[in-house]
């Protein structure tokens, strides 16, 4: 990264926070992780105030409500950090005269299609997880104009909360697990996710006047559409391969293992306008499987 860069990301101590920031480490880039209590998206007070005094150049909200289940009985939370912070946040940046990336989800999408999502294909989100979220789009677009909304999927990591890290704690104490068969998508590498918004904030930040880099785009991780049982397979077999005893998935259907929230039984997204106006693409998601993999297994065996 050429250009200097002093990047404000909230969700300080998610996955796509970490990443950025290891990936963000020698490249002249200060980047600067905020998160509560200091800004709270809770509490809108906090956010011009707490971004003002951190003086970025670029802001990247990755804080979100993510407990998909849990938004069912909590909506007006999920709505208050989802929608209407978001929309703080980007209000917040229009009036520092700043970029703001806007991290959102497949969750917007009910799901029906055939064919990977585009950013125009229409939105129609099952669970308040993805109305939230959708409502946070919108209200990010009509705070700030200067904004790139990444839409983005199963996101993974070596650290954090997701589903890798899950299926390796299942697979310590079980011999099979259970895993729907229904749902596909493409999984996203956090640390792929983290270079294409580098990219990103660097486009926009070098082109202030050009609206074609603002919008919606969709990123997520290249290569093969699989199942979450597939998933799960690849994981185990990178497993395997590190030495780990065997672990077999079982396919199971949506309708058996039932959850408060709807998710769509098609999650797979169309990054062609992310790599021809943006020129960026990311890798096959299982490159980023096996050096995932490669962290975890390595810490689980250190002593």
């Amino acid at each position: 990264m050429a250009a200097a860069m002093r990047l404000v990301v909230t969700g300080r101590h998610g996955q796509l926070a970490t990443a950025l920031a290891e990936r963000a480490a020698g490249r002249g880039i200060t980047l600067i992780a905020c998160g509560r209590p200091e800004l709270d998206l809770e509490r809108p007070a906090t956010i011009a105030g707490a971004l003002g005094a951190l003086k970025p150049d670029i802001i990247v909200n990755a804080a979100a409500f993510t407990a998909v289940d849990l938004a069912e009985s909590e909506p007006d939370r999920a709505h208050a950090i989802n929608a209407a912070g978001a929309g703080d946040m980007a209000a917040a940046a229009a009036t520092l005269g700043v970029p703001v990336i806007h991290i959102s989800t497949d969750y917007v999408f009910d799901g029906s299609a055939t064919k990977p999502y585009g950013e125009s294909d229409a939105v129609a989100p099952l669970s308040v997880y993805g109305q939230s979220k959708l409502a946070g789009e919108q209200s990010v677009m009509a705070a700030c104009a200067d904004h790139a909304i990444l839409r983005t999927s199963w996101v993974f990591s070596a650290t954090g909360q997701n589903f890798v890290r899950t299926m390796l704690r299942l697979a310590e104490t079980r011999s099979e697990i259970s895993v729907v068969a229904d749902q596909i998508g493409r999984p996203t590498p956090a640390d792929d996710l983290a270079e294409a918004v580098l990219g990103v904030a660097a486009n926009l930040l070098a082109e202030r006047g050009e609206p074609a880099l603002r919008g919606i785009f969709h990123v997520g991780g290249t290569g093969e559409a699989i199942s979450w049982a597939g998933f799960a397979e690849a994981i185990f077999a990178e497993r395997g391969r590190r030495g780990a005893s065997a672990v077999s998935v079982r396919p199971i259907g949506t309708a058996d293992y039932p959850t408060p929230a709807r998710r769509p039984a098609w999650s797979v997204l169309d990054g062609a306008r992310l790599k021809e106006i943006h020129g960026i693409i990311l890798p096959d998601w299982r490159i980023g499987l096996a050096r995932c993999m490669d962290r975890l297994m390595t810490t689980e065996q250190a002593p």
